[in-house]
């Protein structure tokens, strides 16, 4: 025993400690260890309100508590998260360990835990975790929302032409020559039927299916209103920018979050968003590949924004020509504008949102 009596894996008040925490729907496990890398203790916590107090209050506990690692900080530890945000605390976003060291150490929560923490001490994990209290989060929900209602009335769509693939040939030849608009108001207006025929349940389904279709259009159109203002709200020089529109504008700001000052500088933003070269050089060989990691869905607004450019914009096909002549690739081409719009994007994104006001501990 040391000449202070205290065990070699305790902290002292005064030491700092590092919490991890591996994330569940019904319960959040705890893990505490010394910045020594030993292990402190480990508690098990319902995903209450009071829960997530118990647990920032029982880490506090064993030290000073400055920086948590915390798994699923966007899924099941999204509440967590905003929690100990507001208690001052640097939350890293944790990734899960991977299977080289789940073979070698095991998998219980408290171990995930544990090694959350140490993500956090080695410097592995160094990703700041998004706020999820601002603007953006509300524009992500909008996005959700919306995103479920063109998916589900594409489908609707869909299920509705089958239908009629396979009608009564009277019926099929009435509704035939019509666009689709057309169509859907036509099925929707067929009268209600009651007789027990396979043509009076042709006639019911369509009805439905082509009423579910103008519902669901009504709602994409109202979220769709809701997210263009809250855009125009937080970010209206986002919509000044040509080629970015609600949709790309949102996933972009999801990508960034609401505390984008996480992000170091544009560089980071870009590999974020998977559009940066990836160093693949050896020996006497100098190259680089394409990044096929990444945000996909902010990557896939780059796109969008890059063909919108390229097909109406007079620069960006300038460029592209200029950019042709040396021997590029369309799709080199397209690569290197994605990049561009990634750098002039950031900027306005930082610019727009308010800093986080996490505190960084010091070193």
């Amino acid at each position: 025993m040391l000449p202070t009596d205290v065990p070699t894996n305790v902290a002292t008040m005064d030491e700092e400690i590092i919490l991890g925490v591996d994330t569940h729907n019904d319960a959040h496990v705890a893990a505490v260890i010394t910045v020594l890398g030993a292990l402190v203790d480990t508690q098990a916590f319902p995903t209450t309100v009071a829960g997530y107090t118990d647990l920032v209050d029982w880490a506090r506990g064993h030290g000073r508590l400055r920086r948590a690692g915390v798994e699923g900080t966007s899924s099941h530890g999204t509440a967590l998260t905003r929690h100990m945000h507001r208690d001052g605390l640097q939350v890293i976003e944790v990734n899960r360990p991977d299977r080289a060291v789940r073979r070698r150490r095991g998998k219980t929560d408290a171990v995930d835990a544990e090694n959350a923490a140490r993500a956090v001490l080695s410097g592995q994990a160094t990703g700041l975790a998004k706020s999820g209290d601002g603007a953006v989060e509300m524009i992500r929900m909008f996005k959700i929302a919306k995103d479920s209602a063109v998916k589900a009335r594409t489908q609707a769509i869909n299920q509705l032409k089958a239908v009629l693939v396979r009608a009564d040939p009277t019926l099929r030849e009435s509704l035939s020559g019509l666009g689709r608009v057309a169509l859907i108001r036509r099925c929707a207006a067929l009268p209600p039927t009651t007789d027990h025929s396979t043509h009076a349940a042709t006639t019911t389904v369509l009805r439905s299916l082509a009423r579910r279709v103008l519902a669901l259009t009504d709602e994409t159109r109202a979220l769709q209103q809701q997210m263009s203002s809250a855009i125009a709200a937080c970010a209206p020089q986002l919509l000044d920018q040509y080629g970015v529109g609600p949709d790309t504008a949102a996933a972009l700001l999801i990508t960034a979050g609401d505390n984008p000052d996480r992000l170091t500088n544009q560089a980071a933003f870009a590999a974020l968003c998977g559009v940066n070269p990836i160093e693949a050089s050896s020996g006497k060989t100098t190259r680089r590949r394409l990044n096929r990691g990444g945000d996909r869905r902010a990557n896939s607004a780059l796109y969008t924004i890059v063909l919108t450019r390229l097909g109406r914009d007079q620069r960006t096909r300038d460029y592209a020509t200029k950019r042709a002549h040396e021997g590029k690739s369309t799709k080199e081409i397209i690569r290197c504008l994605k990049r561009y719009v990634a750098r002039q994007i950031f900027p306005l994104i930082t610019a727009a949102l308010p800093p986080a006001t996490t505190p960084t501990p010091s070193t």
